[in-house]
């Protein structure tokens, strides 16, 4: 009548020892695919740290420091870029921006790597520094400048391990046998790639049949029915990595193959939302993949796509 350790342990035990069919065997991953997932992981977990702490710094610039994001937003990636991060550590409060000089804004940018349009950038940055914007009493400001130093060093760091986890991934990831298959799927690059990979393993009889696989990773939708009543939905239990490696996989795909454009469009028209029909793509994407997989083939965008692959060439063919 009360918790007791042993006992369930003991419990457990004997679920294992009576019922072990029922039951279902680690995958046999092999060494590579287990260090792979092991980088690729990391570099995710690092990925969304670099985010996390981008999106603090964002809402804390934006309390007394919005000539920073003004000045940096025109940049891919904003404030996780280099160029960002060395502005911030010379000038981490608006009135320390303004007194900036066009050789200092120079060389901050030479010193994080840039070394194109290097004077209309400097420029640019001087005329947003010396906007005329709302400031908080100078106190107030010098004290936010700290708190915006120590999450940029936060930030600094994560943007480092994710750039040298990336990196260790690149140089392993290709020595898998089933890094060709991966990467000629579109919308897989080497990052995502690896990502499934370590989701989905090399164990190739991990899964029975591509259903498993879509279940796995949460593509699949969900039949919940009590008496005449039933609900289609799509899955809440589900492996998160792999199915938020499917969702950029989809997004990526819809510019990397004509017949994905093509199946995401018609699943719009037929009513799908975004969200919906991205991951009604990515369930065709990994039926394709587990096929793929099982027999040693690389994706074929007619094979996997025949309708859009025989408009595409009847258009080729009537434009000639």
């Amino acid at each position: 009548r009360k918790k007791s350790d042993p006992g369930d342990a003991l419990v457990l035990a004997n679920i294992l020892r009576t019922d072990m069919p029922m039951h279902r065997p680690l995958p046999a991953d092999t060494d590579l695919a287990r260090a792979i997932a092991v980088l690729a992981r990391a570099q995710q977990d690092a990925t969304w740290n670099r985010q996390q702490i981008s999106n603090r710094l964002r809402s804390l610039l934006r309390e007394y420091y919005p000539a920073a994001l003004d000045a940096f937003g025109p940049w891919q990636n904003g404030l996780c870029r280099s160029e960002a991060r060395e502005l911030l550590k010379l000038a981490p409060t608006p009135a320390r921006a303004a007194r900036l000089t066009r050789s200092q804004i120079a060389a901050a940018l030479r010193r994080a790597g840039r070394s194109r349009k290097l004077d209309t950038e400097t420029d640019r940055l001087r005329e947003v520094f010396r906007a005329e914007y709302a400031h908080q009493p100078q106190l107030v400001e010098d004290a936010l400048g700290k708190q915006m130093l120590a999450l940029l060093h936060q930030l600094d760091a994560t943007c480092q391990a994710a750039e040298e986890l990336a990196q260790a991934v690149e140089e392993l990831f290709p020595q898998h046998p089933d890094a060709e298959i991966l990467l000629s799927f579109p919308g897989l690059g080497t990052q995502l790639a690896a990502r499934v990979l370590a989701e989905v393993g090399d164990d190739h009889t991990r899964f029975a049949d591509a259903r498993g696989l879509k279940a796995y990773a949460g593509a699949a939708p969900v039949t919940r029915a009590s008496g005449k009543k039933s609900h289609i939905g799509r899955r809440i239990v589900k492996n998160d990595r792999l199915n938020h490696t499917g969702y950029l996989w989809a997004f990526s795909a819809l510019t990397a193959s004509p017949g994905a454009g093509a199946h995401y469009r018609a699943r719009r028209e037929h009513g799908d939302w975004h969200a919906a029909a991205q991951r009604h793509l990515f369930n065709r994407l990994l039926g394709q993949l587990h096929h793929c997989l099982q027999h040693h083939e690389r994706f074929d965008e007619n094979t996997a796509f025949p309708a859009a692959g025989a408009s595409q060439a009847d258009a080729e063919a009537a434009a000639a």
